[in-house]
């Protein structure tokens, strides 16, 4: 039996799949102490309001009528007039149901906005996706219908106090050309936790508007929600940007709802896509958050439980590590968003795939860090010298994992003395 190019390029075991096999595996074995993955923490308070609003949504039939019913193939019709009423309320947006779609998860929505702007076109040319800053998301690497997809720009870094440091865009060395079909930047960003300034952000999008062609924001951890960033951020859109959110880091991962704000052509293909590939997204997700905007609960979460709960638990994470780790063995990026710290052991003697080796053999999970960086023209000792970390679990497990990667890294520059 023999597969299609598609099926050739797609059934390869890739860096996310991988990731989701250490998630599925970690999270039902016993003692193994989770590090790696993307899951979102279950917050008491936010599970406690998902069980009240789905008992009450389920008296009055709108869970039956969610999960018995398809929608249309742009989304839930609900949320899109409630969720649009919302932006136009809180931020001053010029947003209508018809700037907005519904994906069954934001892996979803990118795989759209990828193919439909990057690729092959019916000239014979080619354009790309171009990654002004790396590392980036895992997800984003293969998820091209065509090899070579992706373009991206090593970063500047800037060295802070206290053992951390940040990356930032190098417009010196940001290239945009005729091959460019869209410029695609998370904020905050999966895997540093880094959070692009505003003006980083207003450049980016002058650039694009100047060369015709969209800026994509993966804002799934961002403002206004599920509002996970620490820094100073002003949430951006015009009909020029993609904003991609998602319910995954509210708490509902499970929902798979992937939000696109756009301009009416682009949600009008979404939204053809949609109805090809899947008729419709899933209802459920849509329907929870239509009840949680109408009840004015949304930002009022995001801003009073979510945000609160993941800052507190990242500043306990970086203590810890710091009792263990200093900083001549590992420096941390700036948190300022998201839910994972970026280590980065610089001249560590073995690469971060061997280290999560050892690590995973101990129990520990988390990931290598050179998955992040698709893209890159050239080889970079850097991306073989970090590895991400999700500070989601307790600090008692996270001590624990903490303890256990300070020793592998003493073992590796042992060895190597």
């Amino acid at each position: 039996m023999t597969f299609s190019l598609f099926g050739d390029k797609f059934t390869r075991h890739s860096g996310i799949t991988r990731l989701m096999e250490d998630l599925n595996d970690g999270l039902r074995t016993p003692g193994a102490i989770m590090l790696g993955g993307g899951n979102p923490a279950q917050i008491p308070e936010m599970n406690d309001y998902f069980h009240n609003l789905l008992a009450d949504m389920l008296k009055t039939g709108k869970v039956t009528d969610a999960l018995c019913n398809y929608d249309g193939p742009q989304g839930k019709t609900e949320l899109l007039d409630v969720l649009a009423k919302m932006l136009r309320q809180e931020l001053g947006w010029d947003i209508d149901p018809q700037n907005i779609a519904l994906t069954n998860g934001s892996q979803s929505a990118f795989f759209y906005l990828f193919n439909l702007f990057a690729g092959r076109r019916a000239d014979g040319t080619t354009r790309k996706v171009l990654f002004p800053l790396t590392p980036e998301y895992i997800g984003y690497a293969d998820s091209g219908l065509e090899e070579d997809l992706f373009v991206s720009t090593r970063p500047n870094i800037e060295l802070l106090p206290d053992g951390q440091f940040k990356y930032h865009v190098d417009f010196e060395h940001l290239s945009i050309t005729e091959e460019t079909g869209m410029i695609c930047v998370s904020r905050p960003t999966n895997p540093t936790g880094n959070v692009i300034t505003d003006e980083e952000l207003m450049k980016l999008d002058m650039l694009a508007n100047h060369h015709g062609i969209p800026l994509v924001i993966d804002n799934a951890y961002g403002v206004p929600f599920p509002g996970i960033i620490f820094s100073e951020a002003r949430p951006l859109w015009n009909p020029n940007i993609v904003l991609c959110m998602s319910l995954s880091k509210l708490g509902l991962p499970g929902s798979r709802c992937g939000i696109i704000i756009a301009n009416e052509k682009i949600i009008s293909a979404i939204s053809n896509m949609n109805g090809i590939v899947s008729l419709a997204p899933g209802g459920i997700g849509p329907a929870i958050m239509s009840e949680m905007i109408k009840r004015n609960d949304l930002l009022r979460l995001s801003e009073t439980v979510v945000k609160p709960f993941y800052f507190q638990r990242v500043q306990e994470t970086i203590a810890i590590i710091r009792r263990y780790l200093p900083e001549d063995r590992c420096l941390i990026h700036k948190p300022e968003g998201a839910i994972f710290l970026w280590l980065w052991f610089k001249d560590l003697p073995i690469t971060t795939e061997l280290l999560y080796q050892r690590l995973k053999k101990r129990g520990v999970l988390m990931v290598p860090g050179h998955y992040f960086f698709p893209g890159l023209d050239k080889p970079w000792p850097h991306t073989h010298q970090c590895m991400r970390m999700n500070y989601v679990p307790d600090p008692e497990k996270i001590e624990m994992g903490v303890k256990i990667l300070a020793e592998e890294i003493e073992n590796a520059w042992r060895d190597h003395a």
